[in-house]
């Protein structure tokens, strides 16, 4: 069914107390629905559930869930609610399964993991292990959920180093559609491990996620943001190419370069954000940013937690994210900055101003990610399939109204595929797309690779024989419609 009346709504409601749950429900009557709903991050995704249910177990879960499917009630799963699409952490009208209560997080001194629930955000975690001189390879924005960034693959900091968020798990606890809770490690349950990381919400209910850990030599990584005018961009965009190439060869540096509107600027600014996750603040791989002019830079010894105050999204906006990946080629990454700078001139037009926020973000994606991945037992993601070095666009904007995010979607989308008539015309488009910053209308799971999405439906049809996550759990990228 496509919607909930209050008349369907009401076996569903008995079900759930008669489960003991009625503590955890939330009708739209309650004081604490429309907080529930309000917090979160993106105004595209504040969307009304017939119902919003806030287990504190996997147990509970497993009652709740029980619940929705015999009822044949649609639902969605929310962790950290940071996605921008519409759908994927809340539903209209169906029933929103509420992890934000699962906040545990346990660092293990023995085995050197930290265990966590789906309910934390980064800087949760990055301040449990900041206490051990520890680190994660988690998310680089502190507020980002854990849940939904590590189930898309979770590109972060260490990917040169240590591999992928996703490839940095040791053990999910699951809840399955037909209610049974297992852990899947490289030992039990392995096909299910395997598919979790990249797979998304296609196969279960995570409760819980165990990664491993390393040290931070004298506790602090190294960065900061550097910020330069426009005029700069030209030699940003060689800067950025000439770093991708390197990463192999120092592969505890990261970068992500940017140009950006900001209200505050109201104008466009080349930015990087670096990291040297060993601590090391001489790398040559930032030997040329350091030789930028610059407006502002904030690069020193910094904890996690420090650098991801600085990589901060705001909140409350509507928000449109597209992305493509391509070859490590200057002229690619040339035309992004021609037509971020007609979107930015687009948006200026109907808007009326400056009262918005884009950015074309630059990611390298060199061929050593798909490496260290493979070294760490495999994902679902196929990046591997990419035999040269790469770069990864994410495509943003941020506006104030409804009206103004339909006029964005529709020209970012046409810009992307500007870029990828140019980068196809060089032999330079790959056919992988990154699950988290994708925009509903782009095909993920497909770019996976044909072998991985074979695999995928495999499992699962074995785990979930009824495919309830596919009919009953719409939101997300489904495996249903590859």
């Amino acid at each position: 069914m496509a919607t909930a009346t209050i008349e369907q709504l009401q076996p569903l409601t008995k079900l759930l107390v008669d489960a003991g749950l009625q503590s955890q429900l939330l009708l739209p009557n309650d004081d604490k629905y429309q907080a529930s709903v309000d917090s979160y991050w993106s105004n595209t995704t504040k969307q009304r559930p017939a119902c919003i249910i806030k287990p504190e177990s996997s147990a509970q879960v497993a009652k709740a869930l029980s619940a929705i499917v015999s009822a044949n009630q649609k639902f969605a799963i929310r962790s950290g609610g940071h996605s921008p699409l519409a759908g994927v952490n809340n539903i209209q009208d169906g029933v929103t399964i509420d992890l934000t209560h699962f906040t545990n997080i346990e660092f293990d001194e023995n085995t050197k993991t930290v265990s966590f629930g789906p309910g934390v955000r980064w800087k949760h975690v990055h301040k449990c292990l900041e206490k051990y001189g520890y680190a994660v390879a988690g998310g680089r924005e502190n507020e980002v959920g854990v849940g939904g960034f590590i189930l898309g693959g979770g590109n972060c900091w260490m990917t040169g180093r240590r591999g992928f968020a996703c490839d940095n798990v040791v053990a999910f606890e699951v809840v399955l559609a037909d209610g049974r809770i297992v852990t899947a490690d490289a030992n039990t349950h392995a096909d299910l491990f395997k598919a979790l990381k990249g797979g998304s919400n296609n196969f279960g209910i995570v409760t819980n996620f165990t990664m491993r850990t390393f040290i931070i030599p004298g506790g602090k990584l190294w960065g900061g943001v550097a910020l330069s005018s426009k005029e700069q961009i030209p030699e940003g965009i060689k800067m950025t190419v000439n770093f991708t190439n390197r990463i192999a060869d120092y592969p505890d540096t990261s970068l992500i370069s940017f140009f950006t509107h900001t209200i505050e600027a109201k104008d466009i600014v080349l930015a990087a954000a670096l990291c040297e996750t060993q601590g090391v603040s001489d790398s040559p791989t930032f030997k040329e940013w350091s030789t930028l002019p610059q407006i502002n830079n904030t690069t020193k010894h910094k904890t996690p937690i420090e650098i991801g105050i600085e990589t901060f999204v705001p909140a409350n906006y509507f928000s449109t994210w597209f992305t493509i990946t391509f070859k490590n080629d200057e002229r690619i990454l040339t035309k992004i900055a021609e037509v971020h700078q007609k979107l930015v001139n687009d948006l200026i037009s109907y808007t009326g101003g400056h009262d918005f926020i884009t950015q074309a973000i630059l990611q390298p994606m060199p061929t050593v990610f798909a490496e260290r991945s493979i070294e760490a037992g495999g994902n679902v993601m196929g990046l591997e399939r990419n035999s040269s070095n790469g770069m990864l666009l994410q495509l943003t904007t941020m506006v104030q109204t409804a009206d103004q995010r339909e006029f964005a979607c529709t020209k970012a989308k046409g810009y992307v595929e500007e870029v990828k008539e140019l980068a196809t015309s060089l032999d330079g488009l790959f056919d992988w797309i990154y699950l988290n910053y994708a925009d509903k209308t782009q095909a993920v799971l497909e770019s996976y690779g044909t072998e991985n999405v074979k695999f995928m439906k495999e499992v699962s049809r074995k785990y979930d024989p009824d495919q309830v996550f596919q009919k009953l759990c719409p939101g997300g990228f489904k495996l249903a419609d590859v």
